[in-house]
Parts: structure tokens; C-alpha cells; sequence
């Protein structure tokens, strides 16, 4: 969005919460009037009356900053630009009118991800045994998400058991070992494990770790079993509400949740938060820390969103160099492609060019959004000799705002260094990249044999639509 339309948010908030105009005008202590003018954006909100809304109606100032919205918008401006769609351009009015809908922009959404199953079922897109391709990772990312990568149950319950280990005394990976075996007789053993890296024998109570797992992910797994012996209950609670549209997408998200389980304890909420502002959040001495990998505790920081003792709110991404993304959570707000690439001149893929050198950027979507993103590649251990290993891009990154909080930021001229970056593109409205690799759809191009671009592509605007 250009800018936050504070008014459509607040109206959709009174709407969803059952208040009349006149009712929460008077819980707010201003006139119907003045709330009227507020709703239709032609009256600016103080910031006494910003802390009011959100006393009123119970929610935090995040859920006034257009994040929500801004998602609607670009998914929906994503799907608009389909070519295969075949629709004129959307002017900007209408899609912000729709993003300010919930309801209606989900509905649309709902439909454009149904139209590309029924492409790929049209055009049968199967595997080579005859078995479609079904693809439930969408659907649990969709749910994490929704739900800001934060479960308030699980914290809960991850430090109830928490309290049990004797952390202090024998560092986490030993109270974990303790505890499997003295409650549920688990031994666990650390050998070769061909295929796999973590095996739960039920019968002979054995838990297996793979030795090729370095020590943090050890203690990582065992805090796995863990959940998955303590937490099942409260993991399940979730799943069932979920309702999920596939077995499959429900096994991901179990899964996903009891990792989630097992961060909690190797990281706990308020232990990890007070460590995270201490240091500034450099994620390195965070990972030393708590004996944990450098990913773990990117992802951990992803979460931690809990109401009242909220940290940095950042987006986390992991990328592999071909560009297929395996994981993403937004709690800054970034909007996320879902169907396409990313920008090239994002530091999510430059950070290839130096292994295991953190690497930072001021990235600038707009000249209303601006993040600082920083990111660090991971390499995984090979199968066997001769084998690539595994590498990929651990991506964070937050709001400009709070740059002056996290380590990454010192020392930057944060204007000078902003560096112009699009969603996709074929999304992309800037002029003049070097690095594009298609013109965006919403233009015309403007080539001539007379002239030779130092941009791949130029292009001239389309009236009636986009910017």
C-alpha cells in the first residue's frame, strides 16, 4: 500500500467485534462524526486515540499497521497479473478496496490457488508412477502464517516441562537424555543410521540419533521426542482445529508443531527474548548461546511474538540456490511471493556469493517500506563422498524501524545503503534493473533497434491501472 489506510482497518475491526458506530464512538469518548470521518480515512488518528482503539478493542497496535492488509494486496495484485487470466490492468483503487476486505480477498485467493490445481490437473502434471503430484507444504505455510508463527498452547506447555529439566546442572542436551530415560525408560544411543537421522523404537524403547547430526541438532531431536511424548495432546488440540483438507497437510503440520514444541524448550520464550535484546540480536552469539544452530535460532526469533513481551517482529525465509523456498514465516510484515520468484538483487540470493558470511541489506520495496534484511548461508553434510552438500540461505529480516535495536544495523547509513528491490519481476515497476528478467505485466514495452538499454527490458506505463 502507498500508505496505511487506518480508517478501513478500524472499520473492519468495529465490524468484525459487533460494535455500531455510536457504540464504540462512546467507548472511545469521541463523537459518531468524528469516528465516521476516521472510518473513511478524511480525519487523522492521534495518537491517544491509536492506544484507545486498541484498549477498546483488544488488540495491539500491530493490528492496526495495514500488515494484513498489505498481504491481501500483493497476493491479490499476483493474481491480477496472471497472464493466463487474460484480465486488464486492476487499478490500484480497486485491489486496496478488495486487500481491506478479509472475507472477499480470501474468497478470491481461495479461487485463483483452486484454478491453478484444476491447471495442473488439466494439464496432468503427475508423477511418473501415475500418482499426482499433491502439494499440502502450501496449505501448512498458509496455517503458520495465519497464525504469526506464534502458538500461545505450546509455549505453555513446552514450559511447564521445562521447569522439570535440570538445565542448570548438566546443560540441555544431558537434562533432555535424563528425562527420556528416567520417565518414559527411553535409551538413547548415538550410531550409524543409514537414511534417516533420528529413529523411535516404541518396543525396545530406543531412540536412535544418526551420528551424522552435529551436537545442537542432537539435543534438537531429542527435545523432538520429547514433545512428541509430552506435548501430543496439545499438538493434537491444534491439527483437529486446523481442519486441514488433506492427511498429508495434517502430518506436516503435526510435525511442524512439535518442532516447534522443541525449539520452546531448547529455547525458552522469556529466557531467549532477554538473551535476544541483551546481545542485540546477533544471531551468532545468540546460537553459542544455547548450543544451538545458527537456523534454530533464526527461527526461534521468528516466533516470538507473544502478547505484552513481543520481540523484533521479523520474517525468516529459506531458500536453496535454485530458488525454491522450503520455509517462510512473516511476522515483519514482508510480503512474500507465493507462486513466482523473488527479486534477484535481494541479499537472499546474493548470500551464495560468500558461504558462511553473514551478509546485510537495506532493502527497499517502496518508498513506504523499507527492511533490513540480513542472511547467512547453511551447508548440511553430504549423503556420501562426491555428493553436493546441502546448502541454503537463512533469510531475516524486519522493518527499518528497528534497526537501531538489532547489531546488524550499526554502522549503515540506512539511506544511502537502501538498495531498490521488487517482489518479482514481473511485479516490478522499476525502471532501468539491470538484473530483470522479464518486463513487469502491468506495462508496455518500449524497445527500439535504435537504442540499446542498459535494462533488459524498458517499458512505458499502461493507463488505467497499476502505479
Amino acid at each position: 500500500m502507498s500508505k496505511i489506510m487506518i480508517g478501513k482497518i478500524v472499520r473492519r475491526l468495529r465490524i468484525e467485534q459487533g460494535f455500531t458506530q455510536q457504540g464504540l464512538a462512546q467507548k472511545l469518548g469521541i463523537s459518531a462524526s468524528y469516528l465516521n470521518l476516521v472510518e473513511h480515512d478524511q480525519r487523522n488518528v492521534t495518537a491517544s486515540l491509536l492506544f484507545k482503539l486498541t484498549e477498546v478493542l483488544k488488540i495491539d497496535l500491530a493490528a492496526l499497521s495495514g500488515t494484513r492488509e498489505r498481504e491481501f494486496e500483493v497476493a491479490l495484485r499476483e493474481v491480477f497479473t496472471d497472464p493466463q487470466l487474460a484480465l486488464g490492468p486492476v487499478p490500484d483503487a480497486e485491489v486496496q478496496a478488495l486487500a481491506a476486505a478479509p472475507n472477499a480477498a480470501q474468497a478470491v485467493l481461495a479461487l485463483y490457488r483452486a484454478l491453478a490445481g484444476a491447471r495442473e490437473e488439466g494439464s496432468e502434471v503427475t508423477l511418473p508412477s501415475g500418482r499426482k503430484i499433491l502439494l499440502p507444504t502450501e496449505e501448512v505455510r498458509a496455517f503458520f502464517h495465519a497464525h504469526e508463527n506464534h502458538f500461545p498452547a505450546l509455549e505453555d506447555v513446552s514450559e511447564t516441562i521445562g521447569k522439570t529439566l535440570d538445565v542448570a546442572a548438566v546443560g540441555p542436551s544431558h537434562a533432555l537424555a535424563q528425562r527420556l530415560r528416567r520417565q518414559h525408560g527411553l535409551v538413547v544411543s548415538v550410531q550409524p543410521l543409514p537414511g534417516a537421522l533420528r529413529v523411535f523404537d516404541a518396543t525396545n524403547q530406543m531412540l536412535t540419533l544418526s551420528e551424522d547430526l552435529p551436537r545442537e541438532s542432537r539435543g534438537f531431536q531429542m527435545a523432538f521426542q520429547l514433545a512428541l511424548l509430552e506435548a501430543r495432546a496439545q499438538v493434537d488440540t491444534i491439527v483437529e482445529r486446523a481442519e486441514l483438507t488433506t492427511k498429508d497437510a495434517a502430518v506436516l503440520l503435526r510435525i511442524g508443531l512439535l518442532n516447534y514444541v522443541a525449539a520452546a524448550l531448547m529455547m525458552p520464550y522469556e529466557l531467549f527474548l532477554s538473551a535476544a535484546r541483551e546481545l542485540r540480536y546477533d544471531i551468532e552469539a545468540l546460537s553459542a548461546r544455547f548450543g544451538v544452530s545458527y537456523e534454530q535460532a533464526c527461527h526461534r526469533l521468528s516466533s516470538m511474538q507473544r502478547a505484552g513481551t513481543r520481540g523484533v517482529p521479523f520474517f525468516f525465509l529459506r531458500v536453496d540456490p535454485a530458488g525454491n523456498v522450503s520455509k517462510r514465516f512473516s511476522a515483519a510484515g514482508f510480503p512474500f511471493m507465493r507462486y513466482g520468484g523473488s527479486c534477484p538483487r535481494w541479499v537472499a540470493h546474493s548470500a551464495f556469493a560468500t558461504p558462511g558470511a553473514i551478509r546485510v541489506q537495506v532493502a527497499q520495496l517502496s518508498p513506504t517500506e523499507t527492511f533490513l534484511c540480513f542472511a547467512r548461508t547453511v551447508t548440511g553434510r553430504p549423503a556420501r563422498w562426491g555428493d553436493p552438500p546441502p546448502v541454503r540461505a537463512v533469510t531475516m529480516g524486519c522493518d527499518i524501524s528497528h534497526a537501531k535495536e538489532i547489531v546488524y544495523g550499526d554502522g549503515i547509513d540506512l539511506t544511502a545503503a537502501a538498495v531498490g528491490i521488487g517482489l518479482s519481476c514481473r511485479m516490478c515497476e522499476r525502471q532501468e534493473c539491470r538484473s530483470r528478467a522479464f518486463p513487469p505485466i502491468a506495462h508496455r514495452l518500449a524497445l527500439s533497434p535504435d537504442t540499446t538499454s542498459a535494462s533488459p527490458y524498458r517499458f512505458k506505463s499502461m493507463p488505467g491501472g497499476g502505479k
